[in-house]
């Protein structure tokens, strides 16, 4: 019927029609829908959508884009109105293909972890509301994210199957936070606000620490060199240094927090791409002795020097100016 409609009424419209969904993989029961993808090119083939209950079974008719179906690999195509297009499509499959079949790296690490920050948004959510029915869907937001963490960690993709079998192939996967199964239900299963937050926590903290261990293990670290080291140590003393002492001379609490708030960003930005030793330095801001925390930074900065030592590098100091002119002009 739907292929009728688009011969007659959208033939330059409408691109390209696919099954999915339970249909396309014979998982269907009395009451499933029909999954189409219709790919449309113009304002005036939406008119092809629509919505309507056939013989008990509600039917969604819409338009897609080619961006929908990146990541639909076994769409059995129904309707194509030109060759190019089915090619268009098999193109798109065989890069979807080649991207799951290579090993678990860095691309598949970095998906990861933008569905963790959309995870914790969602968590925060759970947090932030105070009615049931709001964090309950909080958490529904959340736990999907999750799948999508580990679908992404095993270089996978969960949509495969539909909601139904999302813990079913979860399960087969071989990468899951350890006792997985019982911190996924338990979000299902929690019976009041405080079981689901309690719950959402557990869950969201085994699967930081599953992904913090896959970086490590499957992406190649950075190491300090003389040439990725060029220019960290000016840097830190350009951005943070006289911030930190200065706010503590005038007992700023505010300046001061926000200055030991940027130093310990830099010294974490330095360890995650060049490999230089970690340093937690927030652990001694004090706001009623302001002094810790500087003296404690002074002591990170001295430590990080010795990385320009390791690798040979000096620093760019100067007291005159005339020295700096004669450097810097011949640079």
């Amino acid at each position: 019927m739907v292929i009728e409609r688009v011969k007659r009424d959208f033939p330059d419209e409408i691109e390209f029609i696919g099954l999915t969904g339970s249909f396309s993989k014979n998982d269907f029961h009395e009451k499933s829908d029909l999954d189409l993808v219709i790919l449309n090119n113009t304002d005036k083939g939406r008119g092809i959508a629509d919505g309507f209950i056939f013989d008990d079974v509600g039917y969604d008719i819409y338009c897609a884009s080619w961006d929908n179906i990146s990541k639909i690999t076994d769409m059995q195509i129904l309707y194509c109105s030109k060759q190019e297009y089915i090619e268009k499509y098999n193109k798109i499959k065989e890069q979807t293909l080649q991207k799951f079949a290579e090993p678990i790296g860095i691309n598949c690490i970095n998906r990861a972890k933008e569905c963790i920050d959309r995870a914790k948004q969602e968590y925060a959510n759970t947090m932030l509301f105070n009615d049931l029915c709001r964090v309950r869907y909080a958490s529904g937001e959340f736990l999907g994210h999750i799948v999508h963490v580990i679908a992404d960690l095993n270089n996978s993709c969960i949509d495969k199957h539909g909601i139904k079998r999302f813990l079913e192939e979860l399960l087969r996967y071989k990468y899951l936070p350890e006792n997985f199964e019982k911190l996924y239900m338990t979000v299902i299963e929690a019976k009041n606000i405080q079981e689901i937050r309690e719950s959402s926590f557990s869950l969201l903290n085994g699967v930081a620490r599953l992904y913090d261990e896959m970086h490590r293990d499957f992406t190649e670290q950075p190491v300090p060199t003389y040439d990725n080291l060029w220019g960290t140590y000016e840097e830190l003393w350009c951005d943070c240094r006289n911030k930190v002492i200065r706010s503590a001379s005038l007992k700023d609490k505010s300046y001061a927090f926000y200055a030991a708030i940027g130093a310990q960003s830099y010294f974490d930005e330095m360890t995650a791409e060049k490999g230089t030793k970690k340093f937690d330095l927030l652990q001694y801001f004090d706001a009623d002795n302001l002094d810790i925390f500087k003296n404690a930074f002074l002591k990170a900065m001295d430590e990080y020097l010795t990385e320009y030592d390791k690798v040979g590098r000096k620093v760019l100091k100067f007291d005159k100016f005339e020295e700096l002119y004669d450097f810097y002009m011949k640079r």
